[in-house]
């Protein structure tokens, strides 16, 4: 269980969100500026909140009223962004590469490298550099990086915001495959209800930063 409940002053939004997410994907929807990356940015602890708590199981990742915050790197959290934010100048390889390293560092034994370019069908990619990637084909080596951080939870902003609709199709069956395989929990914004509708098990509408269920 995931709960997020969250107080926050911006200059044009106030965020007030109190949240318990199941297992599973959460779908979080809303127009823009509505705080659904604001919300996430809490989440994964790049933003500490006026008041709030952010809790996973039993362990408290924020607690503004006790002063407990624990930092980014070491919540164990997978963070897709809006863009796939791949490092330019390393090949597929080694940009999941990269992020075994986060897993080493932490102590956590990472998910099996040859399991997720299996997953995401990366074995043709491993060599090339993000310039040469399609914009779904860095989306799935973009996944594959954060999962290779040995996450409990994945964060996915608007993933597939930046591929045309009709190539959406392309990559949400492997989006499929890593739900039935690693059974881990994802809290997904996107605009589009229609690309996730049969995947969600539960569903957040923001609005002028407050959320509702359902």
């Amino acid at each position: 269980m995931i709960r997020v409940r969250i107080q926050h002053a911006f200059e044009r939004l106030r965020l007030d969100v109190d949240l318990e997410l199941p297992d599973g994907l959460t779908a979080l929807l809303g127009p823009s500026g509505s705080g659904k990356t604001r919300t996430l940015d809490v989440v994964a602890g790049l933003l500490r909140p006026d008041a709030g708590l952010v809790q996973i199981d039993d362990e408290t990742l924020t607690d503004t009223a006790r002063r407990q915050f624990v930092r980014p790197h070491a919540r164990r959290i997978g963070y897709v962004f809006q863009d796939a934010r791949l490092l330019p100048h390393l090949t597929v390889r080694q940009n999941l590469e990269y992020g075994r390293w986060f897993a080493r560092r932490r102590g956590a034994g990472p998910i099996a490298f040859d399991t997720l370019v299996s997953l995401l069908d990366l074995g043709p990619l491993l060599a090339r550099h993000p310039a040469r990637l399609s914009g779904g084909e860095q989306r799935r080596v973009a996944l594959a990086r954060a999962l290779l951080c040995n996450p409990r939870l994945l964060l996915l902003d608007e993933p597939l915001g930046s591929i045309e609709v009709s190539k959406r199709q392309e990559v949400l069956p492997y989006l499929d495959s890593l739900m039935a395989e690693l059974r881990l929990p994802m809290i997904y914004v996107t605009h589009d209800w229609e690309e996730i509708r049969q995947r969600a098990r539960a569903t957040i509408h923001m609005e002028d930063g407050r959320a509702r269920t359902g």
